[in-house]
């Protein structure tokens, strides 16, 4: 029998949703969703976890404002769910408010660790992913999925082919909670304007959608002008990620993918990320 190790590191890659369906309001407050989800290879966040005799502690790296070092982090919020003291160091990559699930896949990494490699119960994790937030069970699972209910239920999509992305970042917060609201005061729009699906989603999506861009577009105003920019430098229409503000736009493959970051850094002097989504 293996021993536990005393040091585990592993990444945390962005959540990238594909398409997004808001069908309505539940009883329980929540909202009802569709999406289709993928993991993406860039950017990514990494995870360490050092076992300790003295609680849980968190030390943050490489981030903005917006990502806290206290017990309100999921990263912290999972290993206390856990039942494990760890001292924790997390390298940020993903930008924070860009509908990239980069705190739910923080809290991901950390709960794969604790079950590769300290002992915690499979059925545990799950149920400690559903609890902690709506999309960290995806994160969780990781590939290609569909994500629905208020993201618990969690559907594996095997076979789907990789696809090269870029993903830019401007430089607006977009709180989820917030575009949220505006969706009930809009009366729950449904977006009209889709995007091309890649071939590697032949027979799950015909085009992409975002049930949630004409409310983030109103939540954060400037988000309008800043698709647009990003469509012009990239020379392909994009779709929020999420409740934003992240954009990505799908390349043929990934030496074009890297070219157009560059060019999308340099002329909306932003932060771009080339990387491949579907089979990571």
């Amino acid at each position: 029998m293996s021993e536990t190790p005393s040091i585990v590191s592993g990444y945390a890659p962005a959540k990238l949703t594909w398409s997004l369906r808001v069908l309505g309001t539940r009883p329980d407050g929540f909202h009802e969703l569709e999406a289709l989800t993928t993991t993406v290879s860039e950017p990514r966040d990494l995870v360490t976890l050092a076992a300790s005799d003295h609680g849980i502690t968190l030390a943050v790296s490489g981030v903005d404002r917006y990502v806290p070092s206290d017990p309100t982090n999921l990263v912290w919020r999972a290993a206390a769910a856990a039942g494990f003291e760890m001292a924790i160091t997390l390298e940020k990559q993903i930008p924070a408010g860009g509908g990239l699930g980069g705190g739910s896949s923080d809290a991901a990494a950390v709960l794969r660790a604790l079950r590769d490699h300290f002992g915690l119960d499979p059925d545990r994790a799950e149920a400690i992913a559903a609890e902690l937030g709506s999309d960290v069970p995806v994160c969780l699972r990781g590939g290609t999925a569909w994500m629905r209910g208020r993201g618990e239920r969690v559907e594996s999509i095997a076979g789907v082919g990789s696809t090269a992305v870029v993903i830019a970042s401007p430089r607006i917060h977009t709180s989820t909670p917030a575009v949220f609201r505006a969706w009930d005061e809009l009366d729950g729009p449904r977006a009209t304007r889709a995007v091309a699906a890649p071939p590697a989603l032949a027979g799950l999506a015909s085009g992409l959608f975002n049930d949630l861009e004409s409310a983030a577009e109103l939540v954060e105003p400037g988000l309008i002008e800043f698709r647009r920019a990003f469509h012009a430098a990239a020379a392909s229409e994009p779709i929020l990620a999420g409740s934003g503000s992240a954009y990505c736009v799908w390349i043929e493959d990934l030496d074009r993918a890297r070219a157009t970051a560059a060019r999308v850094e340099r002329e909306l002097g932003v932060a771009a990320f080339a990387g491949m989504a579907g089979g990571v």
